[in-house]
């Protein structure tokens, strides 16, 4: 084939491996800012060329057919070095800039992150932020993502990884529930009590607390475990808030999520004595996947980050930077 169809179709090779992260049409056209239609015409064009079927389409999904995975497998090593190199270059004027995706949880982003955001925007008008708002762990390289804030115990070894700050979870309910039902003195006690909890893998939901004065150990020595139920499970934290708040029951929440509602009031903490352990993770993390050059916009998003978040989540912190 003349090399110079071919450099005409390395456009529609990109597309081609965008389309494969992307798993759609819609969505490869928005990540590359064209139209659904000029995105199916370019993989019409190049599948013309190549004189073989590259994609298999179907009312719900795509899918590469054998060859299209082999094109797609051999050409993202080198799509990934020129964006990095690309990068690298554009990272030598010296000024953050450029697009920055970040991916993070909907109820730290929504009530931490974007009132936050403002400052960093101002302070480096040549970035771009999109944001993506989700608990799903998404694959940072094959969905495009920079930087993804995660809520956990550890991150995965596999990223480059920054601590932004600690977190704890909180047990909570409003005084309304407590004159009500009573406020438990130990974690047995909540055993009487409508309990909003978030959904587990486990048959029976249940909590486990350690006795903060006996130095994180149980009265035993070990965790105390108790079973527990409720009205309602979420997967979201602020639906657990705003359960507690409106009065049905006690809610354990991480303390980002917790912090507004505690400060105004809204809330009180239950079993102050004693410490939530395993619901949530115990630090915030910045994660990205590993490589030899971190892009300015992502160092100073970071830098930012820790700044921001330095002061925690306790009800006293505030949002203003320490």
């Amino acid at each position: 084939m003349d090399p110079r169809k071919i450099e005409a179709l390395w456009t529609h090779l990109h597309a081609l491996t965008v389309l494969a992260q992307q798993g759609s049409y819609t969505a490869a056209a928005q990540r590359l800012g064209v139209s659904k239609a000029a995105m199916s015409q370019r993989i019409a064009e190049l599948e013309q060329a190549a004189g073989v079927p590259l994609v298999q389409r179907t009312t719900r999904s795509v899918r590469l057919t054998e060859a299209g995975q082999r094109l797609v497998d051999e050409m993202r090593p080198n799509f990934e070095q020129i964006a990095h190199s690309f990068a690298g270059v554009r990272d030598l004027a010296g000024v953050p800039s450029g697009l920055l995706r970040v991916t993070a949880p909907v109820a730290f982003a929504r009530q931490q992150l974007v009132p936050r955001l403002a400052d960093f925007l101002r302070a480096h008008p040549e970035v771009r932020l999109e944001l993506d708002l989700s608990d799903r762990l998404s694959s940072l390289a094959m969905e495009g993502f920079d930087l993804a804030i995660r809520h956990s115990a550890a991150p995965p070894d596999t990223h480059v990884a920054w601590t932004l700050c600690g977190t704890r979870s909180v047990l909570v309910a409003s005084r309304a529930y407590l004159r009500r039902r009573g406020t438990p003195d130990t974690p047995a006690a909540l055993s009487g009590h409508d309990c909003l909890h978030y959904p587990r893998a486990q048959d029976t939901p249940a909590w486990h607390f350690a006795d903060r004065r006996a130095g994180g150990a149980g009265a035993d020595g070990q965790r105390i475990t108790v079973p527990v139920s409720g009205p309602l499970a979420a997967n979201n934290s602020e639906a657990l808030r705003d359960a507690a708040i409106a009065g049905l029951g006690i809610a354990l929440l991480p303390d980002f999520s917790a912090q507004a509602a505690l400060r105004a009031g809204k809330l009180v903490e239950v079993l102050p004595r004693w410490r939530p352990v395993g619901a949530f993770g115990e630090q915030l993390y910045a994660i990205r996947p590993y490589a030899s050059h971190v892009p300015r916009a992502v160092a100073a998003f970071v830098a930012w980050l820790r700044e921001a978040l330095a002061a925690g989540f306790s009800p006293d912190a505030t949002l203003e930077k320490p």
